[in-house]
C-alpha cells in the first residue's frame, strides 16, 4: 500500500501541480475577462481541466525527453531519481493529453482547435524544438500565452484585452525561460542545447531576460492608457511591475545558477499578480 502511495506522490510531482493549477486558473480568468462576468460552471470546469491535463501531459513528456539533462540539473526529479520509470511518464503524458483534448472538445470547436495547437506545439518542442534554444523558449512562451485565448475561445469571445494579456504573459515567460537557461547551464551545455546562456554566457542571458521583463512592464501600461480596465487594475499591476523591475535589476547584478533559480520562482509570483490585475481591472467600478 505504501509503495502505491509513493508512486502516486511521484506522479503528482512529475506533472508539477502548481503549474497545472495556474494554467487552469488562467483559462477561467480568460473566460471571465472575455465575458466581464463569471462563466458557466460547465465551461469553467471543462476549461480548467482541459488546460490542467494538457499541462500535465506536457510536463510528463518534458521530463521523459529531459532525462539525461535532469540527471545533471535536477537529479531529484521523479524519473532520474527512479521514482517513476520513463515508460510510466509517457503513459501519464498520453492519458493526460487525451483527457485534456476530450475536455476541450466538449466545450466547442474553437477550444478544440486552440488545445490541439498547443499540444502539437509542445510535442514539437519536447522532441525537436528544445535544442534550438531561444526558438524553443519562444514556443514554450506561446503556450503560456495561449490559455487566455483558450478561455476566450471557450466562450466564443476573444477580446483585445485578452490578446494584450496573452502578449504580456508571452513576453514575461520568455524572460523566465531565458532565466531558466542560466539555471540549467551545465546540463544544457552538455547536451548542446543552444540557449542564450550557453551561446553567449550567463551575463548576456541575464541582460536579455531583464529586457524582456521590462518590456512586459511597458505593455502593462497599455490597458489603463486605452481605458480598457478599471482603477482596480492599478494596485495589482503595481505589485507585478515592481516585482519585475526588482528582479531585472537583481538578475543583471547577480546571474549565477542559484540566483537564476530564485528569480525564476519569483517571476511566477509577479505573473500571477499580473493575472489578478487583469481580472480586477475587468470589474468596472461605476
Amino acid at each position: 500500500m505504501n509503495s502505491y502511495f509513493l508512486k502516486f506522490e511521484a506522479s503528482f510531482t512529475l506533472v508539477r501541480p502548481i503549474n497545472c493549477f495556474m494554467i487552469g486558473f488562467a483559462v477561467i480568468a480568460g473566460q471571465y475577462i472575455a465575458l466581464g462576468m463569471l462563466p458557466s460552471l460547465r465551461n469553467a470546469a471543462l476549461g480548467f481541466f482541459s488546460a490542467a491535463f494538457l499541462m500535465a501531459s506536457t510536463m510528463s513528456m518534458n521530463d521523459y525527453y529531459d532525462l539525461e539533462i535532469d540527471k545533471i540539473n535536477c537529479p531529484k526529479r521523479p524519473i532520474p531519481s527512479g521514482s517513476i520509470t520513463p515508460k510510466e511518464a509517457i503513459l501519464i503524458s498520453i492519458i493526460s493529453g487525451l483527457i485534456g483534448i476530450i475536455a476541450a472538445a466538449l466545450i466547442n470547436m474553437y477550444s478544440l482547435v486552440v488545445a490541439s495547437f498547443a499540444l502539437i506545439l509542445m510535442l514539437y518542442y519536447n522532441t525537436r524544438g528544445k535544442k534550438t534554444g531561444f526558438f524553443g523558449n519562444i514556443l514554450v512562451s506561446i503556450c503560456i500565452g495561449l490559455p487566455f485565448i483558450f478561455g476566450g475561445a471557450a466562450v466564443a469571445r476573444v477580446t483585445y484585452l485578452l490578446v494584450l494579456f496573452s502578449l504580456m504573459a508571452f513576453i514575461s515567460n520568455l524572460g523566465r525561460e531565458v532565466t531558466k537557461g542560466i539555471m540549467d547551464l551545465d546540463g544544457d551545455r552538455l547536451k548542446k542545447i543552444m540557449t542564450i546562456a550557453v551561446m553567449h554566457g550567463p551575463r548576456k542571458a541575464s541582460i536579455v531576460a531583464a529586457m524582456l521583463y521590462i518590456i512586459a512592464v511597458g505593455v502593462s501600461f497599455v490597458p489603463p492608457i486605452l481605458g480598457m480596465v478599471s482603477m482596480a487594475y492599478i494596485p495589482f499591476v503595481l505589485v507585478s511591475d515592481i516585482g519585475f523591475v526588482s528582479s531585472s535589476v537583481s538578475l543583471t547584478r547577480k546571474y549565477d545558477m542559484e540566483y537564476a533559480e530564485q528569480t525564476k520562482r519569483r517571476v511566477l509570483i509577479w505573473m500571477f499578480f499580473g493575472l489578478l490585475a487583469f481580472i480586477a481591472g475587468s470589474i468596472y467600478i461605476k
